[in-house]
């Protein structure tokens, strides 16, 4: 007798598949430092119980975020300046125009 599997099941399956692999990529890459109830370690073990460690995790485990406080930048700080070429220095583009007239 053949096993029948039905489009739902497929789909219930790989969402079941992307939760699990969400909970372990994050408890992965947080750091341990922040890492609420458990030490990380023993975070990967439970995580590795279908469904319930996922859910568990991020019941329990996940850090939490930071409030946000009224006038607080979001936005991330600009950048530092980047290097510049030497043709984007008026200084250097100037010493060469005073080498091209000398030259001539």
């Amino acid at each position: 007798m053949a096993y029948r599997v039905g489009m739902a099941n497929v789909v219930v399956g790989l969402a079941l598949l992307a939760f699990w692999l969400y909970c372990l990529f994050d408890v992965i890459t947080t750091p341990p430092e922040i890492v609420r109830t458990l030490p990380k370690a023993a975070w990967v073990l439970v995580v590795m119980i279908p469904a319930m460690g996922g859910v568990l995790w991020l019941l329990a485990g996940r850090p939490v975020p930071e409030p946000i406080t009224p006038g607080q930048n979001l936005l991330p700080s600009p950048p530092p300046e980047a290097p510049r070429g030497p043709d984007d220095d008026p200084d250097f583009l100037r010493s060469l125009e005073r080498k091209l007239r000398d030259e001539d």
